[in-house]
């Protein structure tokens, strides 16, 4: 009888794990590799020890918009730093995609996920959502959405501590 329930429950988190397709990112969890997500659009640049920040966008998000000033000053502010951002859009449409670059114009990496393997490999739950990383590839912040100057804010605190090394 002990075996049966055992087969059973085996059963259940084998259903669970196989219709979940993917698995959440989440604070100290190692983020994907961004060199293996197959991004088009630019270059990346280079993450290896570096305080990596992700920013998940899309064209048609107005939350993604107004993020747009805050990043570039984070960038502006934090890269003689050791900060790398990278801005990952999720358009399903290259065109919408450059477009919004054009338009934007940011002064970090803005690179396209077309295929969607990097978005579906962190499970990102909305546009935008952020994710800063550490100098050994360890999630130590997470932001889902942008709400103005508190957002940047708060941005700000985690980046700064984790590029003064308070992990």
């Amino acid at each position: 009888m002990l075996s049966h329930h055992r087969a059973w429950a085996s059963g259940l988190l084998l259903l669970a794990f196989l219709s979940s397709g993917r698995a959440e990112v989440r604070v100290g969890d190692v983020f994907p590799s961004l060199s293996d997500a197959g991004l088009a659009g630019g270059e990346l640049p280079v993450t290896t020890g570096k305080v990596l920040l992700v920013d998940f966008w899309a064209s048609w998000c107005a939350p993604c918009k107004a993020s747009f000033p805050a990043l570039a000053r984070l960038h502006q502010d934090f890269s003689p730093r050791g900060l790398v951002l990278v801005a990952v859009s999720v358009d399903e449409k290259p065109a919408a995609y450059a477009s919004f670059v054009r338009k934007f114009n940011p002064p970090f990496a803005a690179l396209h996920d077309q295929a969607h393997k990097l978005v579906n490999a962190v499970d990102v739950p909305a546009m935008p959502t952020t994710f800063l990383i550490d100098r050994h590839g360890r999630v130590r912040f997470v932001q889902v959405g942008f709400h103005g100057q508190d957002t940047e804010l708060e941005m700000r605190r985690q980046i700064e501590a984790l590029i003064a090394g308070i992990e």
